[in-house]
């Protein structure tokens, strides 16, 4: 998956305060299908690498209802990178039109394309993306600096996000006194601040391991059940993909599988049965924290 251009353009966002309103070269077109969240009609994407045109989406038509949680995959090169980058409003479509919230923002402009990623998606990162010298707390306000929401307000939904990822006694942490696990929870808590209509994770378990990375998907499903929050995760591993309800497989730019997923994980099931990491792992990364430190299974 490429997260770098996905990060890149996200960091960008996060310098650069959000347009004050949604505008477009014409008046956008309404989607016919009022109950997707996400409806994509024969997309295609064309990257001009010197003489050379790359097809990275072939004509992809998708629908992703409001509540789903939905897993792509796909191997390198398949157009999953391609697929989340346009769906996440960091890319434009060469053609085809796609409706979110039953708008077409696929010829919305850059600054139009800002508003909607600070309003209405959350993006969680592999590299978790968070300010370096900047606390857990700060860290987590900054898409409501940006939507200028006043110094109280913002402070009060910060520390309500962190509550529900259960971070909220290390509001005052930096990242780096953070295990790996912790740091993507921040990471999750700034996603969710603005309470978004969709939740964007491009591996989001990449850099975990076993253990830490079902803590992660258990408060995804329980973000998706209780929040009846759509939530999207790239991901390779097929164990991630079973945590969803529904998983698109991409292959060659083309959409090859789709479908329901039978036997669906629970987390919290799967948590019940993991060991649990000691005291000292939990606050210095260990197996907790990150693939450095503990390898997955």
């Amino acid at each position: 998956m490429n997260t770098q251009l996905a990060s890149a353009k996200h960091d960008s966002d996060l310098t650069t305060p959000s347009a004050p309103s949604l505008q477009s070269a014409q008046p956008p077109l309404l989607c016919e299908d009022g109950n997707a969240l996400i409806r994509l009609d024969r997309i295609h994407k064309v990257y001009q690498m010197g003489d050379v045109e790359v097809h990275a989406l072939r004509g992809v038509s998708l629908e992703i209802h409001r509540g789903e949680f939905v897993a792509i995959m796909g191997p390198s090169g398949s157009g999953k990178s391609t697929m989340m980058n346009i769906i996440g409003c960091l890319d434009h479509p060469t053609k085809g039109h796609y409706f979110l919230e039953g708008s077409d923002v696929s010829r919305v402009d850059k600054a139009g394309l800002a508003d909607i990623r600070n309003k209405s998606i959350g993006f969680v990162f592999q590299s978790f993306n968070l300010v370096p010298r900047t606390s857990a707390l700060e860290n987590i306000e900054l898409p409501l600096i940006y939507a200028g929401i006043p110094a109280g307000g913002r402070m009060r939904r910060a520390r309500a996000a962190l509550g529900e990822v259960g971070l909220a006694d290390r509001e005052h942490s930096m990242p780096n006194q953070l295990s790996g696990g912790q740091q993507q929870r921040v990471a999750l808590a700034r996603a969710l601040v603005n309470n978004p209509s969709l939740i964007l994770a491009d591996e989001p378990t990449g850099s975990l391991d076993t253990r830490t990375s079902v803590e992660v998907m258990e408060i995804f499903q329980r973000l998706n059940r209780n929040r009846n929050l759509t939530v999207i995760v790239v991901t390779h591993e097929p164990d991630i993909a079973h945590y969803a309800n529904r998983i698109i497989q991409f292959r060659d730019g083309r959409i090859r599988r789709d479908f329901s997923v039978e036997n669906r994980k629970d987390a919290g099931e799967v948590l019940m049965e993991l060991p649990r990491e000691t005291e000292d792992e939990e606050e210095w990364g260990g197996p907790a924290g990150s693939k450095e430190a503990g390898t997955k299974e």
